[in-house]
């Protein structure tokens, strides 16, 4: 493994008993060095590792990806952070999936960027977080990408550094504009109706049957991307929403441009002052996506009705 303070190799497997190996040697090397450890996968894989571990598993922290991670925004600030975070000072090993078979062609994109932007929130950091991914189930473009994103490679055999190593391509490679829907509600807002766009959200909501917890939990969101358009947007934004595969869709598109590519993926500090609208959004939803270019910003974020709020 790479003497650098932060590693993030990917693994890249066949078949459970390859998976099972692989993981639960990587668990056991970090908790015979005293590393704090952590596993962020699907949950039929977790029981894979929790069954393998045996008594083990009582000493990692195991986490359902599929819930932890269903939105790739949440899972720097809310699963890799949150849990690196916890340990000052200390060298951390994570197994973290957020790609795998049955992620919907809309969460992938997010997903990529997700794997590249890694790189950046760990930077200099004290981590070793693992990525794996199936070579059977996923297709050839999303085990590119893998390569793209993860400067270290390995299999059941052997390790080596990957020729293909550039994050950045992956990045701007998925900041391209969304698909269009067919048929959608909208309204321009200002700081005078504000309050406006949240009650338009929240009545689409309600019509498909969301609970009081996730309207407010839309209210929020919408909230706070009219409130990041207000101060850097231009002053204004266009509110659409509309209904796509069972989720409530809300998009804010204003005059603005994200420049950092780590906003709203980087924890806050309750005591700091200053916006954390993005983190608030990629908390609250269930998948976001953004197309930002000089000029113009489109934040898209998914709600599904039959989950929980964080």
């Amino acid at each position: 493994m790479s003497a650098k303070p932060f590693a993030h190799p990917a693994l890249l497997y066949r078949g459970a008993p390859e998976y099972v190996a692989a993981t639960t040697a990587f668990v056991r090397e970090g908790l015979a060095a005293g590393d704090p450890v952590a596993v962020a996968v699907p949950a039929a894989n977790l029981a894979l590792i929790e069954t393998a571990l045996g008594a083990e598993a009582g000493k990692v922290l195991l986490l359902d990806m599929t819930e932890a991670g269903r939105n790739p925004g949440r899972i720097i600030p809310g699963v890799l952070r949150e849990f690196a975070d916890r340990h000052p000072g200390r060298h951390v090993r994570i197994i973290g999936e957020p790609i795998w078979p049955g992620r919907s062609v809309t969460e992938y994109p997010a997903c990529a960027q997700h794997e590249a932007l890694i790189n950046l929130a760990f930077s200099g950091r004290r981590a070793t977080i693992l990525c794996p991914y199936d070579l059977d189930g996923l297709t050839p473009e999303v085990l590119e990408e893998a390569a793209r994103t993860h400067p270290v490679l390995r299999d059941a055999s052997r390790e080596w550094d990957s020729a293909d190593y550039a994050p950045e391509l992956v990045i701007e490679g998925h900041n391209r504009p969304l698909d269009e829907p067919e048929t959608f509600v909208s309204l321009r807002f200002d700081n005078g109706n504000l309050s406006a766009a949240r009650g338009l959200a929240a009545r689409e909501a309600a019509a498909m049957g969301f609970g009081a917890d996730r309207l407010d939990d839309i209210r929020l969101t919408v909230a706070e991307l009219g409130a990041n358009s207000l101060d850097h947007g231009g002053g204004a934004g266009t509110l659409r929403v509309w209904a796509e595969e069972g989720r409530l869709v809300c998009e804010v598109s204003d005059a603005g441009h994200i420049t950092d590519p780590l906003a709203g993926r980087e924890p806050v500090d309750p005591r700091t002052a200053g916006s954390r609208g993005l983190l608030i959004v990629n908390l609250l939803s269930d998948l976001v996506r953004v197309h930002t270019r000089a000029g113009a910003t489109t934040v898209r974020v998914y709600f599904d009705p039959d989950r929980p709020g964080p």
